[in-house]
């Protein structure tokens, strides 16, 4: 998964894509996830950073990452990569 090369977000966790026009909030661990993503860390990576910054179990982590992920393809804002 990658965010779109034209996808602004900015530090607050607002994003905006120019071709549609719409902007979207991202709550403060979405806006983690799209930093981890924007720093190029693949799924499985993003998954283990947050696993050692959160308690959290995998069973709820994949849950939201996977609602998370829809959310972003829903509204373009992603682009699907075979994951390591």
């Amino acid at each position: 998964m990658k965010l779109k090369e034209n996808i602004a977000v900015s530090k607050s966790g607002f994003l905006f894509d120019p071709n549609s026009g719409e902007s979207f909030s991202v709550n403060s661990t979405g806006k983690e996830i799209l930093q981890y993503l924007a720093k190029g860390m693949s799924i499985s990576e993003i998954e283990s950073s947050i696993f050692d910054e959160y308690e959290v179990d995998q069973k709820t982590y994949r849950r939201y990452m996977d609602d998370f992920a829809h959310t972003l393809r829903r509204f373009n804002l992603i682009e699907d990569e075979i994951d390591e």
